[in-house]
This record gives structure tokens, sequence and C-alpha cells, in this order.
């Protein structure tokens, strides 16, 4: 690649080139490994236009961090702080999608870049921000940027609840049932756990109230089983005293009346 249209000056060669390189997901990081190999490869671009290797700044830090938002990505926020610093000469990314998906990191950005004459270069090409052609360019990608995370979250939301009417979507189940081999539901496998919500419906059918089968529990010195709330053993069965909010959503579940039933607003097992 040339610098045909002569926006690379002197000043800019003194500063730093800053290689920002992100992937969304972890998972990306370690299954999509072409896209990973491409971001870095655009350092031989800065050397072709002129930096050397000494000057080039690698931004990786934020591998496996979505661009929706600048909120917990570290790398984007020290490439900013280094741009407004002067310390940046050309800003590179392989597209507009690696640096932002959110149109107000990524007009923050160019702001920065036009206020202390730092030029852009993704795989289309060469910009200057400061430039009104090229900024305006630069702001049209970053919409589109912004518009095809939102077509892809509708696109994922279309499919889960697509699934969902189905009854095919596999949401986290409540105690006392367990996924099979078959992705099929089925009770879980433990006796005990089997045996205490059965004596639960029993206590609550006899009582005809939550907080009647909690003090009937409590009165006879009976645990109940329930899920771990943390990601890490969420499987692991807990046993401890039945609370009164605990007995609510399991008479609230509908899983237990053997219907299935999906809430967008949690993933919770609802016990």
């Amino acid at each position: 690649m040339q610098d045909t249209q002569g926006k690379i000056k002197s000043q800019h060669l003194r500063r730093s080139a800053y290689l920002y390189v992100r992937q969304s997901t972890l998972r990306q990081v370690v299954e999509n490994t072409e896209s990973t190999k491409r971001q870095y490869a655009l350092r031989q671009r800065a050397v072709q236009l002129g930096w050397t290797l000494e000057q080039l700044v690698v931004v990786d830090n934020d591998l496996g961090q979505s661009g929706a938002s600048a909120a917990d990505r570290m790398g984007f926020k020290k490439l900013v702080t280094d741009v407004g610093l002067g310390l940046v000469g050309i800003v590179i990314g392989l597209e507009v999608s690696r640096l932002a998906r959110n149109c107000t990191d990524w007009h923050r950005l160019l702001e920065m870049c036009a206020l202390s004459d730092t030029l852009i270069l993704d795989e289309d090409g060469l910009y200057d921000p400061a430039h009104f052609n090229d900024r305006l360019l630069l702001g049209l990608k970053g919409t589109m940027s912004e518009a095809e995370l939102h077509v892809l979250k509708a696109r994922l939301h279309g499919g889960i609840l697509n699934k969902a009417r189905r009854g095919e979507l596999a949401v986290r189940l409540p105690v006392g049932f367990e996924y099979g081999p078959d992705k099929k539901v089925r009770l879980h496998p433990d006796q005990q756990v089997q045996e205490s919500l059965r004596l639960f419906f029993e206590t609550f059918n006899r009582t005809g109230s939550a907080s009647a089968t909690v003090k009937a529990f409590r009165e006879q010195g009976l645990n109940f089983p329930s899920y771990a709330q943390k990601k890490v053993n969420k499987d692991h069965i807990l046993w401890g005293p039945l609370l009164t909010s605990q007995a609510l959503r399991i008479l609230n579940n509908p899983r237990y009346a053997g219907a299935f039933f999906f809430r967008q607003d949690t993933s919770s097992p609802g016990c």
C-alpha cells in the first residue's frame, strides 16, 4: 500500500503506530484464529507506510471482549488515552467493528484522532479524520458496524425464540431435574432429591400454603435441596433449610407441572 494522497507526514512517522487487535469472545479467540492472524498481519502495512517495527505498539488485551461498549475494554481505553496525549501517529485495525461497534465510542475515537492529527488505517484504506470526506466515510462505517451488531443480536434472539416456541431451548432447570444424554429433561437421579420434592408437594397439598409447608419441614428438621447459584459447580446440589421464598418459586414454576416455559428477562432456574 502506498500513501498516494500524501496523508502521511513526518510528524506522523515520528510517533508510534498502534495496532488494535480484538475478538468478541474467548471462543472466537480459540476457534477463529484466521481473523486474529489477519489483524496481526497489519503490522506489515504500517512498515510499508514508513513506520519501523520498533515504533509498533500492539494493543491486544481486549481479546475476548465485545465491541458493543468500551466499559470493559482496557486496551481501547489505553488507545484513546494515548491518542489524546499525542503519542499515536496512526491507529490500525482490521475493520471498524474491531475498534468499536458502538457509535458513541467510535466517534469519541474519531474526535480524538482529528484533534491530535492521528491517522486511521483499516484493511480498505488510509484515512485522516481531520478531513471531512474521510471523517464522513469513517462515520458511515461506524454506523454500519453498529447496525450490523443490532442485526446479529436480532437474528440470535429470533433463533432463541423459535427454539423456545418448539420447547427445544435448553435452559437451566430447577432443582429435581436434569438433562439426559439425549438432551431431554429427566428427574434428578439422586433419590433423596426426588423424595424431598415429593414430600414438599405432599405437604403443600395437606397444609395448603407455602409458609405452612416451610414450617412443617423445619419442625421435622428436614433440609431441602437447591442448586449452587454461582456458575462454577452450578449443578452441584446444596442442602439447607427450606425458605419461604424458595417454596414460592417452586410453587410458581411451571416446570413442576410438566410445562416448558421461557422468560426472556432471566436464565434462573427459579429455585
